[in-house]
């Protein structure tokens, strides 16, 4: 066999291609000789009934493009532009105001005395009125210029009550106060009827000016107090070359988006674009634009489609006129205009099959003409259509009795193939290329390929069998390494019999065959019990591995009587003169004075303790976090003590319990682990280990756990 220019020459493909050669070749010699005649009788009919068509389709078609482009579609898009410029405009023109107002005030303060302000006044809500916020940490009885601002709340109610879509105005301080007008000051109070303080200088609209250095427009976000959608014109003021603060106002976009919702209809809609090519208004359920938030939605200047990514770009520029853009293989009617004083831009958009309605009108006539001139053409061509019937019959039999004969002698090896294929897999017998299979076309070829695949399969399983080999032998080495590990933790309760004054249990499962936390207690004398409990950062053997170094050098120095921060402190610089992984472990160790309840602790970067008095809950001990162990040499470790009386408990554990997921990717949390041991907080040490596992196995349910589950509980008699 050869191939030429893709075609395969003396196979499988060149015996069918004869044979449809030779069955196509009499088709078309047939269906010629009868378009020959029908065309004869169809020209003068189709050139008469197609003239009445074109003229018909061209004189409607012209008519409604015209009535689109200068009616609804350009001049109603650079209306709506226009407008929404003279709403951006005045608020410019509001905020440019404020700024020179307040850059006045500032520059002669010295002249007039402060004017008095005041705090929210919850019975003017629904009112415009000014009111005073700050920040966390700022007595803004103390500000040295809320007095001089304060003298522009005139002109600042007087903005907000003459404007239609002017929501607030107000000037941030550079000392954490902020003077507004609103009417929103029942919203300044939270639930306790505490004032909520208002971060000034980390608002978006302050360090945005500060940073631009001139009055600049923000994006569209929702009103912190009302939840409506608006945008934020904001100055920076500067006095003496000093930073006073921002001056700004918002505008809610409402109507706006009002009138984006009510324009659907008649297969067209406007909606509006920003600065960043994304759609931020366009009526629900339109078929071609989403409206997202922000951070997701698509910027459309970098859209796959090239037309809609130019029109866009274009947009945000200068005025387009009306273009045809095809979205989804769908022509679309747009015109855009943009709004220049915040870079956005008004698009109106029109299914362009609206516009082709009077054109469908138009063949539906054209239908009628072309239907009467069919009937002639049905009664003229019924004698050549009844030849051309039996022709084409004789063709299908000859064609049909040639396909048999061909079709028989490319069964016959296929069919041997196959016979020696289900004996192979019935014998395991090897299959064997066979001369009867040397065809040199494409059965050549498939009986080369099983030879070479019988080959390779056996080859593949005698693979499989070592790997499987090999991977039991793992298997076996890791179940020995869970061993190795479990034994090396105190598993024997009750640890010490002999002892009566304290009950203590503990327990790990690994995430994985061996895990990286680690518990342990022991008495360095007969008066003090040590508890650590740890997590090595990774998972698996090496992590067991360094946890199996850590807890050796923890209970050596702790036997040497050192004090909490003392032992890692040892344990940090030993393991930190060969640390080449750079591995590292979280560490909670305590040494409990059991004649005195005194717990001395110290705190590696591990996770918080949780504390239970006598008759009291369990409570999370925020403790002060050293660094962990391991990560860099001579650190050292602050110490605290905790007093514990008889009936109080102490309950460990590593990130592996809070943190233990669904199949939601929600977490367990401390809240959980905390109202889980409150609901049986006169339980022993092991009924509480049992309650939290027991917990977290119902909430994680099906999924996979992704950490270790380490847990300590000590409870002192």
């Amino acid at each position: 066999m050869k191939k030429i220019l893709g075609l395969t020459f003396g196979g499988l493909h060149q015996k069918i291609l004869n044979l449809v050669l030779v069955f196509a070749l009499a088709l078309i010699v047939f269906f010629g000789l009868s378009e020959l005649y029908r065309n004869s009788i169809l020209s003068d009919t189709v050139a008469k009934a197609g003239a009445e068509q074109q003229e018909a389709i061209s004189q409607v078609s012209e008519n409604t493009m015209s009535q689109v482009i200068n009616g609804s579609l350009v001049k109603t898009n650079a209306l709506q532009a226009y407008i929404a410029e003279e709403m951006f405009k005045n608020l410019k023109n509001d905020v440019s105001t404020l700024q020179t107002l307040a850059k006045g005030l500032f520059e002669h303060q010295d002249s007039f005395a402060p004017y008095p302000y005041s705090l929210p006044d919850k019975g003017k809500n629904g009112e415009y009125s000014p009111q005073v916020l700050y920040e966390n940490g700022v007595d803004y009885r103390n500000s040295g210029y809320l007095g001089t601002a304060a003298h522009m709340t005139d002109t600042m109610l007087a903005m907000c009550e003459n404007s239609e879509t002017l929501s607030a105005v107000y000037i941030g301080l550079s000392d954490g106060t902020y003077l507004c007008v609103d009417d929103s000051s029942a919203a300044k109070y939270d639930e306790d009827g505490k004032l909520i303080p208002f971060a000034v200088r980390q608002r978006p609209w302050y360090t945005g000016a500060v940073e631009a250095g001139d009055i600049r427009f923000s994006g569209v976000y929702p009103d912190s107090y009302t939840g409506e959608l608006c945008i934020t014109c904001s100055a920076p003021v500067y006095a003496g070359g000093e930073l006073i603060g921002t001056v700004g106002g918002d505008l809610h976009l409402s109507s706006m988006s009002d009138y984006v919702n009510a324009s659907m209809g008649s297969g067209g809609f406007i909606s509006v674009i920003n600065n960043e090519g994304k759609i931020i208004f366009a009526p629900e359920n339109n078929g071609l634009f989403s409206v997202e938030a922000s951070e997701t939605a698509d910027d459309l200047r970098n859209s796959a489609n090239p037309e809609l990514s130019a029109f866009i770009t274009d947009a945000l520029t200068a005025s387009t006129g009306l273009r045809t853009v095809t979205v989804n293989d769908r022509p679309f009617y747009m015109a855009a205009t943009p709004i220049g004083s915040v870079g956005w831009a008004v698009v109106s958009v029109v299914d362009k099959e609206t516009t082709e309605e009077p054109t469908r009108l138009m063949l539906s006539e054209y239908e009628r003409i072309n239907g009467e001139a069919t009937e002639t053409f049905r009664t003229k061509t019924y004698e050549a259509d009844m030849a051309a019937i039996v022709i084409l019959l004789s063709v299908i039999i000859v064609g049909s009795i040639g396909v048999i004969r061909i079709a028989g002698r490319i069964v016959y090896p296929i069919e041997k193939m196959t016979e020696n294929i289900i004996e192979s897999s019935n014998t395991g017998k090897l299959f064997e290329m066979r001369d009867l299979y040397k065809t040199n076309d494409e059965i050549e070829v498939l009986a080369e390929a099983f030879d070479e695949l019988s080959r390779r399969t056996k080859q593949y399983i005698e693979d499989i069998t070592e790997i499987t080999k090999e991977k039991e032998r793992i298997g076996t080495e890791l179940e020995l390494a869970h061993k190795i590990q479990a034994d090396m933790l105190p598993n024997i309760f009750p640890p010490f019999p002999e002892r009566n004054d304290f009950d203590i249990f503990a327990a790990m499962d690994p995430a994985k065959e061996v895990g990286g936390d680690f518990y342990d207690f022991f008495l360095t004398d007969s008066d003090h019990l040590c508890m650590v409990m740890a997590d090595v950062s990774g998972k698996g053997v090496p992590a067991a591995l360094f946890m199996m170094m850590s807890k050796i050098l923890i209970h050596n120095f702790a036997m040497m009587n050192n004090s909490p921060g003392k032992v890692l402190e040892l344990t940090n610089n030993a393991i930190c003169q060969n640390n080449v992984e750079e591995m590292f472990v979280t560490v909670w160790l305590g040494i409990l004075e059991l004649s005195t309840g005194t717990i001395t602790a110290a705190n590696a970067g591990h996770e918080f303790p949780i504390i239970r008095k006598p008759g009291g809950d369990y409570e999370l001990l925020e403790d002060k976090h050293g660094f962990v162990v391991g990560g860099l040499k001579n650190m050292k470790f602050k110490e605290y003590e905790i007093h514990l009386d008889k009936g109080g408990s102490v309950f460990l554990y590593t990130d592996g319990v809070a943190e233990a997921v669904n199949s939601e990717e929600e977490q367990f949390g401390t809240d959980r682990l905390l109202a889980v041991l409150n609901s049986n907080k006169d339980s022993t040490p092991r009924e509480q280990l049992a309650n939290v596992r027991a917990s977290i196995d119902e909430f994680v349910g099906d999924a996979d756990q992704f950490d270790d589950l380490t847990m300590l509980c000590v409870t002192l008699q």
